[in-house]
């Protein structure tokens, strides 16, 4: 038998153990792609063969129009998650965007981690991103990105409430901060052979800007989507995200 003591202490390590466990379950529920804990979202469908290219934190006005250039040279449209405070201000590019066939995304106002934020200030994020890009286009904004992917249950809730259909991934790396173009590109392209053979589309997320600057210098990752297209132009059909819903 256990004396007094041994079994406060058990009592504590197993409180503390169960702490654990939901600050690691919570975690995984509200920043884990695969995760459906918090709420369902569009990922990629079993449809092999197919890449939806999109592109989170833009505007950019340095490399926004140099990746636009190489996705006209391969005839290839994608899907861009611009941030309301950076699209407000380079109203142009986001109608370029538009004009040349790509869909453009709400990826909230400021780039908070939506998880943390009280549903007042999710809403206000998602809504006032929303309408400025509406106004901008002069048409529907259809899609949403949650920044970082988190979210809780009212996340997606506000987002549906808004005319919104959240989106996630599964296929990225760590291209905001990877100076080395053909690492990307390695990784992103391993992730492709083998969704692939699993039987899935392949929903990319890289970065045309940088959501602490409007001009982030975004070099590798314009050059690791051309890197991308030229790889997989001739075996997968790149599509927009319209045609998996």
């Amino acid at each position: 038998m256990l004396s007094p003591l041994a079994t406060g202490i058990c009592a504590g390590l197993g409180v503390a153990g169960a702490a654990g466990a939901a600050v690691g379950g919570f975690a995984y529920a509200s920043l884990w792609p695969s995760s459906r804990i918090f709420g369902t979202a569009l990922t990629a469908p079993r449809r092999p063969g197919e890449i939806a290219l999109t592109f989170d934190d833009g505007p950019n006005p340095e490399w926004t129009p140099r990746l636009l250039d190489v996705l006209a040279r391969h005839e290839v449209k994608a899907t861009f998650f611009m941030l309301g405070k950076f699209a407000a201000v380079h109203k142009e590019l986001v109608r370029r965007v538009a004009a040349e066939g790509h869909t453009v995304g709400d990826h909230s106002w400021s780039h908070p981690k939506l998880s943390k934020c009280s549903a007042m200030r999710i809403k206000d994020e998602l809504k006032q991103t929303k309408e400025a890009l509406e106004q901008i286009l002069g048409a529907r904004v259809r899609f949403f990105r949650p920044p970082f992917g988190a979210r809780r249950p009212a996340v997606f809730r506000i987002a549906r409430e808004l005319g919104l259909e959240p989106v996630l991934w599964n296929a990225m790396t760590n291209d905001w901060v990877e100076l080395s173009a053909e690492k990307i590109a390695a990784t992103l392209s391993g992730r492709v052979v083998a969704l692939t053979r699993r039987g899935f589309a392949m929903n990319i997320v890289l970065h045309d800007g940088n959501h602490r600057e409007a001009v982030g210098k975004r070099g590798p990752s314009v050059r690791a989507a051309e890197m991308i297209l030229e790889r997989f132009k001739a075996t997968h059909r790149f599509v927009g995200l319209g045609e998996w819903v």
